[in-house]
């Protein structure tokens, strides 16, 4: 019997909310019951706040299980693992008791394991106060692992894996040292990571905080896809263009709240409305471009649009300085799938707010 990978917005969101919601929310309570059990307080809450505040980014990127085949539920244990473990470690360097950029980058190492087949669990909170977590990030870590050994094609896409995970860390270990020392750092980094980029440094530290690829990546091998040109191919396709614009938006809608929070935000970075909104459309139009040589054309296409109709749809974006202009522009580019989604997200808002 074949699978079906779904064509259209419509087939696309049925799939979702019946299949793949269902089962994220199953995963999802599951750790927040071992957050809860977190013996020290510190972690504990930190674990807690990630999946209350974050479960959007699980419930997002499970839609990349679609492409699995029949292995799609072991994709969304996977995926919702990944993205907890990159969630709760956020967490712990954005409101963190430690400033030290060597304490960021062995908490990351927990996220290169995962995506291992047998590397050995470290004590990840070695260079931090706080000890005790009851195995919770261990565990984490060696849901991510089992799915690796079942992956008959690693070797083909493990080189890839850690390429976009290794990006991932740097950011992270960059953007939340001392404050002073963020911006020089990121620009350094850049420096040396461009190899002819055409992007700002800005845009290259958005794109390496995107887990979407390797979401893309594990999918894939789970539905006996992979190869090794296809891992190149989903690579390039996702970093920097798909994976950059997934995290301007994301930052784009919470500009207000970062500058309270006093958190770094890459777009307040662009010298005006009108650069911004040029970027933005170079993105949507390169992610377009670089999407058309991967197999299921038609859904990498569908997210890439549904997530400016996603995020351009949420309330904040009401309250922004240009708001507005933005998303007619934006969907007018993205077309009628962006309008879709957008339009879906403002009912889904609507109601929310309607029962509340």
């Amino acid at each position: 019997m074949a699978y079906n990978i779904p064509k259209t917005p419509f087939t696309l969101m049925t799939a979702v909310y019946r299949k793949i919601f269902p089962v994220v929310n199953t995963e999802l309570a599951f750790w927040q019951k071992r957050a809860g059990e977190i013996p020290n307080e510190e972690l504990r809450q930190q674990a807690l706040a990630s999946i209350d505040s974050k479960r959007f980014h699980c419930l997002g990127g499970a839609v990349y299980a679609l492409l699995a085949g029949f292995g799609w539920h072991e994709a969304i244990r996977f995926i919702v693992a990944y993205q907890t473990i990159s969630d709760y470690l956020d967490n712990l360097c954005d409101r963190s008791t430690s400033l030290d950029p060597n304490d960021f980058r062995l908490l990351h190492e927990a996220m290169a394991d995962a995506l291992s087949t047998d590397n050995p669990i470290r004590n990840y909170y070695e260079l931090r106060p706080e000890q005790s977590d009851g195995e919770y990030l261990a565990d984490l870590v060696r849901t991510c692992q089992k799915t690796m050994r079942r992956l008959e094609v690693h070797d083909a896409i493990r080189q890839h894996l850690l390429k976009l995970e290794q990006l991932y860390a740097d950011l992270q270990v960059h953007k939340h040292v001392k404050e002073e020392e963020r911006i020089p750092r990121l620009v350094n980094w850049y420096g040396e990571n461009k190899h002819g980029s055409s992007l700002f440094w800005y845009e290259f530290s958005a794109a390496a905080g995107s887990t979407l690829g390797i979401f893309c990546l594990v999918s894939y091998a789970l539905g006996g896809k992979m190869t090794a040109s296809l891992a190149e191919q989903v690579t390039a396709a996702y970093f920097p263009f798909m994976q950059g614009l997934h995290i301007l938006l994301d930052y784009y809608i919470d500009q207000q709240e970062d500058k309270i929070e006093g958190d770094l935000n890459f777009c307040s970075y662009f010298e005006s409305q009108q650069l911004m909104k040029e970027r933005f459309r170079y993105f949507i139009d390169q992610a377009d471009s670089h999407i058309q040589a991967l197999p299921d054309r038609r859904f990498h296409e569908m997210v890439h649009h549904g997530l400016v109709g996603l995020y351009l749809g949420d309330p904040k974006v009401k309250k922004l300085d240009g708001g507005g202009e933005m998303t007619s522009c934006l969907l007018q580019i993205s077309g009628y799938q962006a309008r879709f989604f957008h339009w879906n997200t403002k009912l889904y808002h609507w109601k929310q707010k309607t029962r509340s």
